[in-house]
């Protein structure tokens, strides 16, 4: 049976430790969407939505299919020869479709990445598969930046790293405050990133030139 990560638990150490949910079968998600349907106040029956649970638990698998992908077999093909390139290696205007997990609404915008390569470098594909691949999880937008710079540095040890995402998230427009058009911004740096603000300004610059 396959099992999707649920909220981290305290044990008795009070350290955080993953916890694991068994995934329920297609049928359960069907009628789960059937049993929102009947709350919102509508006939899960009647013929425009007779067809609907089954759309959306197919929408589901293709928004969170990040759970089942590995950012780091993405990048665990690297490259040796750069023939002397050390400076930054920049991706702009990587797309974000992501869902916050507060109430599962879609944040849209787009990330900005840059590492400093040091003796790995890897395909530029594989740094916009890995802002896919956590992009398609439930989270909140300082996870996501998060968990891409850490899948870089883990993998290529770059000797810096830098991520910015700039997104509008749903839960915001459409419901409570209603504010349209509001983005959200957050970075993070590490390495020479962090430590030289005039690296890190250049690759602002960059990323919003």
């Amino acid at each position: 049976m396959s099992v999707i990560p649920a909220k981290p638990v305290l044990v008795s150490d009070e350290t955080p430790k993953p916890a694991e949910v068994a995934r329920p079968s297609r049928e359960q998600a069907l009628e789960a969407v059937r049993t929102l349907i009947a709350w919102a106040g509508d006939n899960p029956s009647r013929p425009g939505l007779i067809d609907t649970p089954k759309r959306v638990v197919d929408a589901y698998g293709e928004w969170f299919d990040g759970y089942d992908a590995d950012a780091g077999k993405e990048l665990s093909r690297t490259f040796e020869d750069v023939t002397g390139y050390d400076d930054m290696v920049i991706l702009r205007d990587i797309e974000v479709e992501s869902h916050c997990e507060h109430h599962m609404a879609p944040f849209l915008g787009k990330a900005y990445v840059a590492y400093l390569p040091g003796e790995k470098v890897v395909g530029i594909s594989k740094l916009a598969r890995v802002v896919e691949i956590y992009a398609r999880r439930l989270q909140n937008q300082e996870t996501l930046t998060n968990d891409i710079i850490d899948a870089i540095e883990s993998h290529l040890q770059p000797r810096g790293v830098a991520v910015l995402v700039d997104a509008e998230h749903q839960c915001m427009t459409t419901r409570g405050v209603h504010h349209r058009h509001v983005s959200t911004i957050t970075t993070r740096f590490t390495g020479a990133f962090k430590d030289d603000p005039a690296l890190a300004d250049r690759f602002l610059k960059l990323a919003k030139a």
